[in-house]
This record gives structure tokens, C-alpha cells and sequence, in this order.
């Protein structure tokens, strides 16, 4: 529509603050606005009161104003006032809209004294208004009174801050003439939030109680306790005469005689009082729109992209149409399958980057929790060694045994064996609950429908607990197929380990030397050291005997030798391999080994049974059998934990997660149609109902926006900021700076910086004002107070 002019802006954002505020105020602070801040009977509603010309405001000693006022003053031929929680209803009779401030206040915060965030809206169309937008703050207060909670300071100066720390709005300070300026509580607020005095305008009330030869010029002139926008002084109805329904008209006129009577203000008297305050106001919060449109125009396109996914999809939905209800229940069971893959396989579009879920706390579980479930079971060697004791003993019977009995070992093998299937049944447990745990993740998606919810929930999950039961019993199954044999000749079982030396190898071939031998139950391998890399040699057991060899003479070695029976070479051109100990015990321990192994003596012919001499072994004798079934049990083992950290992945995979996965994607459906309750299945819940609405409100609230914002040129000039003044004379006020620094982190922290001790102010020393009020005179005048009461003056004579 090209350039509609600058007075159009204000109007453009009344516009933008009623389609915002309908659907909550989360966008709507962000509007620009004018705050009016001021102490207790500081005179702000009077101003206010003096732009409409009607009294429409609560009266009343203490704390009047106890909830924000936004209030919307509309230039228009005709005079009433609306409220936006009573939408189309106009008040023509102001002092309805007073009453009705009163009750809307009270609803909230009740009839003593407390107050609350909630902002009331009015917008008044008259003939005698600018266009503005201000927002009438309760005043700041000190003690609480009535049912205030003692901390009612506090919350006043919370909900202050919460709108004058926006960027996009003008703070309108207003300070009586009759208090101590520099002390001023408006204007220590304004300056913790806008160091810089690029939002502060000044406003300067009760001029006429100033005692009798005291003034504010220079204060007016900007020239003693300088702001950068200035200040503008206006004169309001004394109480009397507010009392006495003195016409704000007859005041205006008395405020306009006021200035121009005054010798020390009739100079610059067209700078001065409440039309000039309203068009200055209108002036700047005009620019103040301009200058902050850009931004929030981008504010609000990104709430509308970040809305727009969920409002198409709700504006595609309609409750009323059947085949529309059945495509959004189709559409909805295909997403939550693909939701859950997404979740199990890690392919999700969003990545969360705070906790583990789904698949990642799966993968976990299989690799982290699971085998330290199986260390944990492990028996301590004490506790072991002692089991395999008594399990010798009691296959010897009465008999001592000369050899280590397989009987021992097997059943201390199937004892280990059978603890596993607690840390199994575990994973099975850990598993399915974590594959619940992602249903409902991504069953949340369906909440807007809670019987569709709930029935696809009660549906996956009894699928889940069958396929728990299903492998429970496989994986049970495995652990007996485990203890029905137990293979000792598992390429991987070892049978012993440890240093032995090669006896026979000639000086000409390096001569005898050690390695670390490992005895399986297929072959015997040597290594040139116990890190077991680099590997020497690896002799097959096939045909293979030992028989004793005879300690030389110089010797402290135990030796034995190994032989083919077939009379081939055993290692390179050596017909024999002769292999030393370093005492008779690791002899003996090593020999029966190999006789595990099924390496033979040449001359002996062993049944393991122990059916040898009766007399009694000796204790060292046992031990050395208790060390040897206790290195093949680890070994054994070693294997079945190895096998079945890879097995119950595998099965847990198939049985339960691929199964789960395939049951959502392909039967979930059908199992929902067959409940013959698809209709009622697509039944919304009222929150979701509320929620559709409000999104959809919201959307067209912002597409209207933008749409009206798109309607204003940016070509329109404003007024330049007057240039920066020095206004380190505000003491800026310890709480509200810490207050601040909670709020609004982010702003700079050294505006205080001028308040600091020991730091001087190069500003003008500021001097008192009087303190105590004006005595009214007979005839219903105010007066200034007595010679007595008084204390120095604004500024001196």
C-alpha cells in the first residue's frame, strides 16, 4: 500500500497487541510500549488521567494500581472505552470502566492489597488523544500493608523489570518535584536496564508544591541532573480537587496558566505540561516503532516457522470427516513406526545430545551393563579353589588318585554353567524395558488421541511381554544345550600355560632357551614371550607320547621330552623335544596336563580314575590337582562367557527387537482396525481440542501480523536521539542491579559502576528538595508548607 505515514504505526501495533494477546502473552511483551514507573503518589495515573481528560482510574491511599494497566489510546470521533476481556462491549460511562478495573483487579488479587502479573487491557477512543500505547505499573512500594507477603517490594520491582527491560520499551520515570531527585526510585530502575538513557524520558509532577522561591529550571533545561531524552514537567489535580470532580479541562487550562504565570517556566512553557508530554510521547514511541519493526518482524516470523509444521498438520485434521479421521490414524501408526525404528536404528532426525535412549541405551546394555553382569558372578578364587577341593575329593572316593579326575572338572564347569542364567534373564529384563521405555516415547506423539493411545500402547506392549516369554525360553534353552557337553576339545580350550625351556636345540642353533608354551586340547604352541604376539611354533598333539628323561648330573632342571609314535620329526630335524622345569611340582603339574590332553606316557596306560596304589597323597599332590582343574575352568570358562556375550545379543536381536519392529510396522494396524472402534479410536481430548485451537489462533494471529507490518513502508524518517548526556549522578540502586542481574544476565553490569564507593561523580552536586507535602488553604488552594517545614530547596534562590 506504499507510505500510510508515520501516524499509522501506533495504531498498526494496537492492532498487532490485540490479535497476540488472544492467544497469550509471550509475543505481545515483545511489542513496543511505553512503561509508566513512578514511587506510590507519584502522580502517574493523574498524567495518565490528563491524556484521556476523564477520570476513569482507581483511587485510593497506598497501593492502588495492583495489577499492570496496558492501555491503548486511539485518536477517533467518538469517546468509550473497551476491554479485551470483554470483547464487544463498549463503556461509554467512564466510571464503569473505573468500577470495572476495580472488579477485574479484585477477581485476581482480591480486595486487600495483593498483586498480580495478569495484565488488564483497555483501549479508549476518543476525539481529545494521540495515539499511544503506555503500560501503568503498580507503584513501587516499601512496606507491605494488609495480606501483602512481606516481600511485596520485591515482587512490585520483579514485575517492573519484567517490562522495562525489553529493548522495545520506553520508560516514562515520573518523579515529584518535591523529593530528592537524585534519590529517585523511577530513575534508578531506568538506569539499571538503560545505562545509556537511550529509552528514559523524565517526567517531573507537582511542580506547584515546590516550596516558595525554590524551582526546577534547571532540572526542566536538562542542564542539572541531565537525561538524554530530557524531562517535561506537568502539574495535576490536587486530591481535593480530584475529591471535589474538579474538569480535567479546567485543570489543563490551570496547568497551561501555570507554566505560562511562572517566571522562572513561562520561557519555555510551550515545552511544558500534558499536551505537550502526550505529543512528545506520541512522537517517540512513533520512532521508537520504526526504529524497532525490523526486529521484530523477524521475531515473529520465526514464532510463525516454528509453529507452521503443527498448524498445517491440525488444518489437514477434521474431526468431523470420516475419512479423514481414518487417513490421520493411518498417518499417525506409520509415523509412530517410523518413530521407533528411527529410535532403535540411531537414525533420527533429531539427535539428542543430553541422555542415551533406544537403540544407543540397547547397544549399552549389550556391551557395557551385560558382561559386567557376568563378571560380577565370577566367584572369587578363594571360594573356587576351595569347591574344586572338595569335588576332588569326593570323585576319589575312598581311593587317592594319582591323576586330576575329568569328574571334578565337569561338574564345577556345569556349576559355573548354570549362573549365567541369572545375568541372562537380566539382559532379557533390561532389554524389554528399555524397548517399552521407546514406545513411549513415541507413543507421546499420539496423546492428542487418548484412546488411539492407549490401545496401540496396550497392543505393543503385551506383544513385547510375549516375546520376552519367548526368549526367556531360548535363551534358557542355550544355556542347557551349554551344560549337555562339555567340549574339551574346543580349539580355543587351554589346558595349561607357562614357561618351559627347550632343552636339546644345540649351541650351533642358540641353544637351550625358554619361551611361554600354551597347551590346548589340539595342539601345543610357544611364544616368544607371555604377551603371546609373536608366535614360534605350533606342534599338532596328534601321535605325540612323553616319557620321563633323567636330570644330568650338573642339571637343576626337571625335563621330559615329547616324541612322534610314527617316529616323524616333532620340530624342524629334531626327532624329540625335550622340554625343562624348574621343580619336580611344575613337572608333574605339566605332565598331567598333557595327560588331559590325551598326550600319553609311552609306558603307562592311564584311566583318569584314579585306580593307582591306596596309600594316601600328600597335600601338595592336591594342590597342584586343585591349580590344574582350576586353570581349565578359567579356560573352559572363558569360552562359554565368549560365546555367549556374542549369542544373546544375536537372540535378543531377533527374537524380541526385529520382532518388535516388524510387529508395529506391519500388524499394529491391523490389530487396531480389529477393535471395530476406529471412529472412537480418533477422538480428541478437550486439552487437545483447546490446543488445536489456540495453535491455530496463533498462526493466523501471526500470519495477520506480519501481514499488517508488511503494509508499512521503512522508508518513513524519525527524529534523531539527542546526543549522550552524563547521568552518572543516578545512584543506582543495589537491589534492583542484582535484580537485574538475575533477570537479564546478559545486559552490561557496570552501569552501576558510578555508585561505587570511593568513585567521584563529576556531575553537579545534587541539592535537597522538600520532603514533606503542601498544607490546602480554606478555599481549597495549596500552599506551600511553612518556613518550619521546610528543608533546602530544588534549586537554590
Amino acid at each position: 500500500m506504499g507510505n500510510r505515514g508515520m501516524e499509522d504505526l501506533i495504531p498498526l501495533v494496537n492492532r498487532l497487541r490485540d490479535a497476540l494477546s488472544s492467544v497469550g502473552e509471550s509475543c505481545s511483551l515483545h511489542l513496543p510500549q511505553i512503561a509508566v514507573v513512578g514511587g506510590q503518589s507519584a502522580g502517574k495515573s493523574s498524567v495518565l488521567e490528563n491524556f484521556v481528560g476523564r477520570d476513569f482510574l482507581p483511587r485510593g491511599s497506598g497501593i492502588v494500581t495492583r495489577r499492570p494497566l496496558i492501555l491503548q489510546l486511539l485518536s477517533d470521533n467518538t469517546e468509550y472505552g473497551e476491554f479485551l476481556h470483554c470483547q464487544g462491549k463498549k463503556f461509554t460511562d467512564f466510571d464503569e470502566i473505573r468500577k470495572e478495573i476495580e472488579t477485574e483487579t479484585r477477581r485476581l488479587t482480591g480486595s486487600n492489597k495483593a498483586i498480580s502479573p495478569v495484565p488488564i487491557h483497555l483501549r479508549i477512543h476518543s476525539p481529545h488523544v494521540l495515539n499511544l500505547t503506555l503500560v501503568d505499573l503498580p507503584g513501587i512500594t516499601k512496606v507491605p500493608v494488609g495480606d501483602q507477603p512481606t516481600d511485596i517490594e520485591y515482587q512490585v520491582r520483579d514485575m517492573i523489570m519484567q517490562y522495562i527491560c525489553k529493548e522495545n520499551c520506553l520508560i516514562l520515570a515520573v518523579t515529584p518535584a518535591n523529593t530528592d531527585l537524585a534519590n529517585s526510585d523511577a530513575l534508578k530502575l531506568a538506569k539499571d536496564v538503560d545505562p545509556q538513557g537511550l529509552r528514559t524520558i523524565g517526567v517531573i509532577t507537582k511542580l506547584d508544591l515546590m516550596d516558595e522561591g525554590t524551582n526546577a529550571r534547571q532540572i526542566l533545561e536538562n542542564k542539572l541532573l541531565p537525561l538524554r531524552r530530557g524531562y517535561i514537567g506537568v502539574v495535576n489535580r490536587s486530591q481535593k480537587d480530584i475529591d471535589g470532580k474538579k474538569d480535567i479541562k479546567e485543570a489543563l487550562r490551570a496547568e497551561k496558566e501555570f507554566f505560562l504565570s511562572h517566571p522562572a517556566y513561562k520561557h519555555m512553557s510551550e515545552k511544558m505540561g500534558t499536551p505537550y508530554l502526550q505529543r512528545i510521547l506520541n512522537q517517540q514511541l512513533t520512532n521508537h516503532i520504526r526504529d524497532t519493526l525490523p526486529a521484530f518482524r523477524s521475531h515473529l516470523q520465526s514464532q510463525l516457522l516454528a509453529l507452521k509444521k503443527e498448524a498445517e498438520d491440525y488444518m489437514q485434521f477434521n474431526p468431523n470427516d470420516s475419512a479423514r479421521r481414518t487417513k490421520t490414524l493411518l498417518q499417525l501408526v506409520q509415523r509412530f513406526a517410523v518413530d521407533f525404528d528411527k529410535l532403535i536404528e540411531g537414525s533420527g532426525d533429531k539427535v539428542d545430545t543430553v541422555n542415551l535412549s533406544g537403540g544407543a541405551k540397547i547397544n549399552r546394555i549389550f556391551h557395557e551393563r551385560f558382561p559386567y553382569e557376568l563378571i560380577k558372578i565370577g566367584s572369587d578364587e578363594g571360594k573356587l579353589r576351595t569347591e574344586i577341593n572338595y569335588a576332588i575329593r569326593n570323585t576319589h572316593g575312598v581311593r587317592t588318585g594319582l591323576f586330576t579326575p575329568d569328574t571334578a572338572f565337569e561338574a564345577i564347569v556345569k556349576k559355573q554353567i548354570s549362573r549365567l542364567k541369572g545375568p541372562c534373564v537380566k539382559f532379557i529384563d533390561m532389554v524389554s524395558q528399555e524397548l517399552t521405555t521407546t514406545v513411549y516415547q513415541c507413543i507421546d506423539k499420539l496423546s492428542s488421541f487418548p484412546k488411539l493411545r492407549d490401545e496401540t500402547e496396550r497392543i505393543v506392549t503385551t506383544e513385547i511381554r510375549e516375546l520376552e516369554t519367548k526368549c526367556r525360553d531360548q535363551v534358557m534353552l542355550l544355556i542347557d544345550i551349554q551344560l549337555a557337553y562339555i567340549n574339551t576339545k574346543h580349539e580355543d580350550f587351554v589346558i595349561r600355560k607357562g614357561w618351559l625351556t627347550i632343552n636339546n636345540i644345540g649351541i650351533m642353533k642358540g641353544g637351550a632357551k625358554e619361551y611361554w608354551f600354551i597347551l590346548s586340547a589340539e595342539n601345543l604352541s610357544w611364544f616368544k614371550d607371555d604377551k603371546e604376539k609373536e608366535k614360534k611354533y605350533m606342534l599338532p598333539l596328534d601321535n605325540l607320547k612323553l616319557r620321563d628323561v633323567e636330570k644330568g648330573f650338573m642339571s637343576s632342571k626337571y625335563v621330559f621330552a615329547i616324541f612322534n609314535t610314527e617316529l616323524r620329526n616333532v620340530y624342524k630335524d629334531y626327532k624329540c623335544l625335550e622340554l625343562a622345569c624348574n621343580s619336580q611340582e611344575e613337572l608333574d603339574s605339566w605332565k598331567a596336563s598333557l595327560l588331559r590332553a590325551g598326550v600319553y606316557p609311552e609306558k603307562v596306560a592311564v584311566d583318569g580314575q584314579g585306580n593307582g596304589p591306596p596309600e594316601n597323597l600328600s597335600d601338595p599332590q592336591l594342590e597342584r590337582q586343585v591349580e590344574t582343574i582350576s586353570n581349565l575352568v578359567d579356560s573352559y570358562m572363558g569360552i562359554i562367557y565368549k560365546t555367549v556375550r556374542d549369542l544373546m545379543p544375536k537372540t535378543m536381536m531377533h527374537l524380541m527387537i526385529n520382532s518388535v519392529k516388524e510387529f508395529i510396522s506391519s500388524e499394529l494396524l491391523a490389530q487396531l482396525y480389529a477393535l471395530g472402534e476406529c471412529s472412537a479410536l480418533m477422538d480428541e481430548s478437550p486439552e487437545q481440542q483447546q490446543h488445536r485451537v489456540e495453535v491455530l489462533q496463533k498462526h493466523a494471529a501471526l500470519k495477520e501480523a506480519l501481514a499488517a507490518i508488511g503494509e508499512i513502508s521503512t522508508s518513513t524518517c524519525t527524529t534523531p536521539l539527542p546526543p549522550p548526556v552524563d547521568s552518572s549522578w543516578i545512584k543506582p540502586s543495589s537491589f534492583s542491579h542484582l535484580l537485574l542481574l538475575l533477570l537479564l544476565p546478559s545486559l552490561p553490569k557496570n552501569s552501576a559502576a558510578s555508585g561505587k564507593p570511593g568513585i567521584r561523580s563529576h556531575a553537579p552536586p545534587v541539592p535537597r528538595v522538600p520532603s514533606a507535602g503542601p498544607k490546602s488553604s480554606p478555599n481549597g488552594s495549596r500552599q506551600p508548607t511553612s518556613q518550619q517545614n521546610r528543608t533546602p530547596a530544588l534549586v537554590p534562590r
